[in-house]
């Protein structure tokens, strides 16, 4: 079992629960939707599930072109030796069986538009590698670990789809691919010995870390945006709520990660431009945990 685990990677799995955290609230405070306990963990499994079974293949794809062979804390079970690759990719396609009849059946409960958000985020999680490869695995990300997470939890609560949990989920979809590229960017070499195209790739060192900037730094203006600009515009726009200025919280973690980034050829620890996607991961949840309360904030502000 431990194998099985180590090979699905559950330290990245928060990366697919926090969309789906984050827009079931918006689904009950802005979309006035009762929650459902039920449908809500029923989302949330389904996307670890489907999220296990793409990390599944992007080790076997990483580990057949040679990008992936020394044993780091986060190795996946291939390149520890506990499993094959054939293993892997067998039980990689049950997860991706097993996550796509419980989206089936989870659409069926709640409406054709989960069919929809729900099957773009099966086909982008099983041709990850592929896209991988063609320097858009950043784009599949923020699909998958961002937009459609939020929009199929808004669905599986309202049972209707909108264009605003899409919009408003923009920011946490930025830094998940914020943490896709500190990986990217840390394996440039390898990556371009094997003729392997990532974003990090085509930019190069310097301009990996002027788009890693961009996607830390981005998302509090973007949220202050959507918080000052409709306000001011006025117009059918909903602005979002006041309580979202709580992210701002987030921003000395930023800066911290900006300061591993911007150090890494003397970094103060030999680890720390290494273990960058790891402690991006980290940053991208507190930011989306922050999130997440200023919904239920507002909420308790509305109700109360």
């Amino acid at each position: 079992m431990k194998k099985w685990l180590v090979a699905a990677r559950p330290w990245a799995l928060p990366a697919s629960a926090m969309p789906v955290v984050f827009g079931t609230a918006l689904a009950v405070v802005i979309g006035g939707a009762r929650f459902s306990p039920l449908r809500f963990l029923w989302a949330i499994v389904t996307m670890m599930v489907l999220h296990s079974a793409a990390n599944m293949l992007s080790d076997i794809f990483d580990f057949r072109y040679g990008l992936d062979r020394d044993v780091t804390p986060v190795s996946g079970a291939i390149v520890r030796g506990w499993l094959t690759d054939r293993q892997v990719l067998r039980g990689s396609l049950v997860l991706f069986a097993l996550g796509s009849g419980s989206g089936l059946l989870l659409a069926r409960a709640t409406g054709k538009s989960l069919f929809v958000v729900g099957g773009i985020g099966v086909a982008v999680g099983a041709l990850y590698t592929l896209l991988k490869a063609h320097a858009l695995g950043d784009l599949a990300v923020f699909l998958n670990f961002g937009l459609l997470g939020a929009a199929g939890a808004w669905v599986v609560q309202t049972k209707a789809f909108s264009w605003l949990p899409v919009l408003w989920s923009v920011p946490m979809a930025l830094l998940v691919s914020a943490i896709l590229h500190a990986n990217n960017w840390r394996d440039i070499l390898t990556d371009g010995e094997k003729r392997v195209t990532t974003v990090a790739g085509v930019l190069g060192d310097r301009g990996s870390l002027a788009y890693y900037g961009c996607l830390v730094f981005a998302p509090f203006f973007i949220d202050m945006a959507f918080i000052s600009v409709p306000r001011l515009a006025g117009g059918p726009i909903r602005s979002l709520p006041m309580t979202f200025l709580i992210v701002l919280l987030a921003v000395p973690s930023a800066l911290r990660l900006w300061g591993r980034a911007a150090r890494r050829a003397a970094p103060r620890s030999p680890l720390d431009f290494i273990v960058l996607d790891g402690a991006t991961a980290q940053h991208n949840l507190v930011f989306g945990l922050l999130s997440t309360a200023a919904a239920v904030l507002e909420g308790i502000v509305k109700w109360g």
